[in-house]
């Protein structure tokens, strides 16, 4: 029976990405640091396990690449090769390059070419320029050229699967055709133990192979080809009689150095869109265990309620609340449970920032250390994949707007080394991630006249301090005299708080020159539940999101200033914050249209506060988010929609939409035609 090995792709791909994020991880814990046994052994297993996956899946240019990686992990592995601040940034590099192949491999995609055999023709050349000087000198050595010649030597391989190899997934002639890249290879097969065609297992391996190998690479580079089958076979490696080798190379048998995998060979894969949008979580068991001892208690559940509904009696009705309260606990369990599967712990997205500030390091010339903490915080996969490109932004900048040179760093009394910080964790219904650095801070003189200069505020114009943060954010917005690769191009700031608004989050700045900056943003656990605030406008009910809502007050009227016919204010102990009414706003008749016999809801969105003018509150709930544009179309204000407990549709509020409509309310009448559609 044909079986479909594409299947296994996507688990092949993930797992190659994680060994190479263990791979870069441990490359980076060397970084001017010695090597331990158990780190070069950990580097090396990543890099022969996607070598052995990619040959077996039939990428043979990752497992060509990958190969030369091994060989030059093997020298240092094997004490060979010392591993040196050159060899650790080739080896990122490499893995880099792997990154990509794969990358490209899984999507579909082009890889830069020109990259991947730079960084192998260098990986190549350390190979054949061995720096090992404790080697004696042999008489093929050349001192003109400053390197031993290695000699052909011809080795006998005997091969002899177990009955269940093919069942594994794995196929010689895959192992032979790997063989065949090290040198002339002859293959003699034994078919003397396969049986007459109508005894023939289809299942089963009933032949066995002596193969010839005629090659310069060394024994132990032989004996890794056969290291994803040395559980499923018999395997002998010996030299020729001609030849003379090492005396422990006779007779090599090769001994099992890790558990065997199971290998699958991929059907050629047509060019689909919908290969792109696979993904998946890994699911601790617990949870999953947890699932199904939750949805045997609905199945009992629906049981007993069934139960009550055929012989139903008033008599009954006490043993039917119960049940639909039981049915009620059940349900919000298995909500909870379900969505934890989605939680992921951030340390996904923080994993990839000691690379950046590694290379960023060597690039502009700093010292800085990056500490990482809340690791384990965990949040939405949704909001963990999206929030990775603001992080990046934010580090980059304190990188290279923040911590200064070691030079300058010195003379201002510092620490010739810098300080990043990435801090997460929960508070209340939210995730916090803070970026501090203890750099130059934030120069808000500059910033002003940079913002005068460029026409975004006037030169008379007053602003406050957390104004003047809010100016970097502004598209095209940047005080970097000399651009760079790195920053400097006004692009990436404004693009960061974009995002962080997308997921519904705000992003807040804190700075004091010559001390650092701390970028907070917060953002919720998901995008699918949230909890929020019932509110009632005439016979309408909308819902606030409760991370937005600051507090809730009765309106006093000696605290109501209006400004213009259109606009009051209210003060709020030492602030002042703008009156919004969602009557107007919505189009929409309300209970209450004065002012002073309302109540107003505090929220505040993209850094400002502005006070919502409602009729009533009412329930506080979690509800579940519905995409309004996904069914119907973008409404400005409105950020999504939910159904509630009586089966009536809510609208979600989107608060930075309805303060940038509150700002445009000299075109109300527009806002109106939009809105009401939907009101």
């Amino acid at each position: 029976m044909a079986i479909d090995m594409t299947q296994f792709l996507q688990t092949f791909y993930e797992e190659s990405f994680e060994g190479l994020e263990i791979m870069e991880a441990e490359l980076l814990n060397l970084d001017g640091g010695d090597a331990s046994e158990d780190t070069i052994n950990t580097i090396f297993r990543a890099a022969h396990s996607i070598k052995g996956g990619a040959g077996t899946f039939g990428l043979q240019e990752i497992a060509a690449f990958t190969h030369v990686m091994e060989t030059l992990l093997d020298e240092v592995r094997d004490g060979k090769r010392d591993l040196c601040t050159d060899l650790i940034n080739l080896l990122l590099r490499s893995a880099d390059c792997v990154k990509a192949m794969m990358a490209a491999s899984r999507d579909e995609e082009e890889y830069d070419v020109d990259e991947v055999e730079s960084v192998q023709k260098s990986l190549r050349a350390l190979i054949d320029n061995k720096t090992d000087t404790t080697a004696p000198t042999t008489p093929d050595a050349d001192p003109a050229k400053g390197k031993v010649e290695s000699s052909e030597v011809s080795y006998k391989i005997s091969f002899i699967p177990l009955p269940n190899l093919l069942q594994t997934g794995n196929d010689p002639a895959r192992l032979f055709n790997e063989l065949d890249e090290l040198g002339k290879l002859t293959i003699d097969v034994d078919h003397d133990a396969m049986p007459e065609l109508v005894d023939l297992p289809v299942d089963e391996c009933t032949l066995s192979w002596t193969l010839t190998l005629v090659t310069t690479e060394q024994p132990e580079v032989i004996r890794a080809v056969f290291d994803w089958v040395s559980d499923e076979c018999e395997l002998t490696i010996s030299c020729d009689e001609n030849e003379q080798p090492e005396p422990e190379q006779e007779n090599a048998t090769v001994e099992s150095k890790e558990p065997s995998t199971t290998k699958v060979e991929p059907k050629p894969k047509e060019k689909s869109d919908k290969v792109k949008e696979q993904g998946s979580i890994r699911v601790g068991i617990d949870k999953v265990d947890s699932l199904i001892n939750l949805v045997g208690e609905l199945v009992i559940t629906q049981s007993m309620l069934g139960q009550l509904g055929k012989d139903f009696a008033v008599e009954r009705l006490e043993k039917l609340k119960d049940g639909l309260s039981q049915l009620e606990r059940n349900t919000r369990e298995l909500q909870e449970n379900v969505m934890s599967i989605r939680m992921l712990p951030i340390s996904f997205a923080f994993n990839r920032f000691p690379r950046l500030v590694h290379d960023l390091n060597q690039q502009l010339g700093k010292k800085i250390e990056l500490k990482m903490t809340g690791e384990h915080t965990e949040l939405d996969k949704t909001v963990l994949e999206k929030i990775v490109d603001p992080l990046v932004h934010l580090v980059r900048n304190s990188v290279d707007h923040g911590i200064e040179t070691p030079a300058v760093r010195l003379k201002q009394g510092k620490p010739e080394i810098g300080t990043v910080e990435l801090k997460a964790y929960h508070k209340g219904g939210s995730i916090i991630i803070e970026i501090r650095d203890d750099g130059a801070g934030l120069d808000t003189d500059r910033i002003h006249a940079k913002a005068v200069e460029r026409g975004l505020i006037g030169s008379d114009e007053v602003l406050s301090e957390e104004q003047v943060y809010d100016l970097i954010f502004r598209p095209g917005f940047s005080t970097t005299e000399v651009v760079s690769d790195v920053s400097g191009r006004g692009v990436g700031m404004d693009v960061v708080k974009r995002n962080i608004r997308a997921l519904s989050g705000v992003v807040d700045v804190k700075s004091v020159k010559n001390k650092g900056t701390i970028f907070t943003i917060r953002l919720p656990l998901t995008l699918a539940i949230m909890d929020g605030q019932l509110i009632q406008i005439g016979g309408h009910t909308y819902i606030i999101p409760l991370i937005s809502i600051i507090e809730s007050l009765q309106i006093k009227k000696e605290l109501v200033n209006t400004i213009t016919a259109r606009a009051s204010v209210y003060k709020l102990r030492e602030d002042y914050i703008e009156i919004v009414p969602l009557y107007k706003i919505f189009g929409i008749e309300a209970m209450q249209t004065e002012i002073i016999n309302g109540l107003l809801v505090v929220v505040e969105g993209d850094g400002k506060k502005v006070g919502l003018l409602v009729d009533d509150l009412l329930d506080q709930q979690q509800v579940v988010i519905k995409s309004l544009e996904t069914n119907y179309k973008k409404v400005e204000g409105i950020s999504g929609a939910t159904i509630l407990g009586d089966g009536t549709v809510a609208m979600i509020l989107d608060i930075q939409g309805l303060i940038e409509l509150a700002h445009r309310y000299e075109k109300i009448d527009d806002i109106k035609n939009n809105v009401s559609e939907v009101a």
